[in-house]
This record gives structure tokens, C-alpha cells and sequence, in this order.
């Protein structure tokens, strides 16, 4: 097993995250392509969504509108990651950001429900 690299730290891809621009999204694009990254893509999703919570105005569209395209961007074995990291806290930011991942359908596409 490799170690996960060190580059991009959290910082740089909640900032990443904050940016709504198509170079920002090809970024983190980039990222989830590699398995090796996902550690350093969800330290930054948890930098992204404190640093929205402690903002004095709370974007709760542009959450909404990131967790929409994550959840739709995200290979599989990253869905379970994100709906933790949306649920994480009870702060609206997180709950903007989670009803984004929800409306996505990531996790059902990833885990379709068993046919009983």
C-alpha cells in the first residue's frame, strides 16, 4: 500500500472547493481520479465546509449546489465518505451541503437497494 501524498494539502483543495470555476472543478476532478488522494480531498471537504460554518453569511445555495455536483463528479468508493463528512455536524452548512449530496443520488447509484 503507498502512502497518500502530502500535495494538495487541505488548504489548497478547500479552496478548491470554494471556487466555483470549471479549472476548479477539473482540479478536484483530478484528485478524486486517484485513490491515493481521497484522504487529502476530504480533509479539505472538512476544511471547505468549517470554514463556510464559521463564515459570518452562510452561501447555503452554493452548498447546496456543491454537494449536487460532488455527489454526481464522485467515483463510488468516495460516496460513503462525503454523506459522513455532510453529516458530521448539525450546522446548516453541513445540512446545505448534504441535502446537495442527497439530491445527487451518488450514494444510491454507488449502493443501489437490495431487491427482497
Amino acid at each position: 500500500m503507498t502512502p497518500a501524498a502530502s500535495f494538495p494539502d487541505r488548504d489548497t483543495v478547500a479552496q478548491k472547493f470554494a471556487g466555483s470555476s470549471d479549472a476548479d472543478k477539473s482540479y478536484l476532478q483530478l484528485l478524486m481520479e486517484n485513490a491515493a488522494q481521497d484522504d487529502n480531498l476530504v480533509d479539505g471537504l472538512h476544511r471547505y465546509l468549517d470554514q463556510s460554518a464559521e463564515s459570518r453569511f452562510l452561501n447555503s445555495l452554493k452548498l447546496e449546489t456543491t454537494g449536487k455536483w460532488i455527489g454526481s463528479a464522485a467515483p463510488d468508493r468516495l460516496q460513503v465518505r462525503l454523506m459522513e463528512a455532510a453529516k458530521s455536524s448539525q450546522h446548516p452548512a453541513y445540512e446545505a451541503f448534504r441535502t446537495g449530496l442527497v439530491r445527487s443520488g451518488g450514494l444510491e447509484r454507488a449502493y443501489p437497494a437490495a431487491k427482497i
